[in-house]
């Protein structure tokens, strides 16, 4: 175990491709910025973005492009793009006047899923990478935390109801996307909130991280009344 940061408050890690470093999200100055630092620890922080937006890091592409949402002055999500090589610059990808965010690119760098509530409700969207032509709708009944399968052959997301649903996905000719399925529901934590997803899968595709629920079935609430008095007996004044 090796702490790695130690200023702010730092929040969604994500890995860089070559696993060599992870970039973070950190209020160290003031307003949330992007920053990244090297996986074991050593050397200082880098601060990657300076633009004075509420920026979280959300999925970095095979090619050096850091995927983040970020809250514009108007009080929107939006997506936004940080170049990791070359001149180091900020791109807007995705603004509309809806919210949008936790962003998720494909291992080849060419999709990017993400959440919109355009339809009323948080939905999971997939558009072609760079862009811009090219948007469809994943989920059909509310649908958060996209995750790719390693091989970009498979979709994943949780459902409203906190199930782990997954999509068949093919891009060749065109994209394509299957009908949801649920793929796993039961005592797990599986929900998302603005810090991204709680879960993710192995390489091979095969096996799931995340977050167990609790097996207790509580179905009896104690209520003591005049608690204090009762204190007052078992502690005699004075101790």
């Amino acid at each position: 175990m090796t702490r790695l940061t130690f200023e702010g408050n730092n929040l969604r890690p994500v890995w860089t491709p070559d696993g060599k470093r992870i970039a973070f999200a950190s209020t160290r100055g003031g307003a949330r910025s992007l920053f990244w630092k090297l996986a074991d620890g050593t050397g200082a922080e880098e601060q990657l973005t300076n633009d004075k937006l509420f920026g979280t890091a959300n999925s970095i592409s095979p090619d050096g492009k850091l995927a983040f949402g970020n809250l514009n002055p108007t009080g929107e999500n939006d997506i936004g793009i940080f170049e990791l090589q070359g001149e180091r610059k900020t791109t807007v990808f995705l603004k509309t006047p809806f919210d949008e965010g936790t962003v998720a690119l494909a291992p080849d760098g060419r999709w990017v899923a993400y959440l919109s509530n355009e339809s009323g409700r948080q939905e999971t969207y997939v558009r072609a990478f760079p862009g811009p032509e090219g948007k469809w709708q994943i989920s059909t009944e509310g649908g958060v935390a996209p995750v790719w399968a390693r091989n970009g052959r498979e979709l994943f997301y949780i459902s409203y109801t906190e199930k782990l649903m997954v999509v068949d996905i093919t891009t060749e000719p065109t994209f394509k996307a299957g009908t949801p399925r649920v793929l796993l529901e039961g005592a797990f934590q599986l929900r998302s909130g603005a810090l991204g997803s709680n879960y993710d899968i192995t390489p091979d595709g095969q096996r799931f991280l995340t977050v167990q629920g609790s097996d207790a079935n509580l179905t009896q609430l104690n209520v003591v009344l005049n608690w204090f008095e009762e204190l007052e007996k078992r502690v005699p004044a004075g101790r």
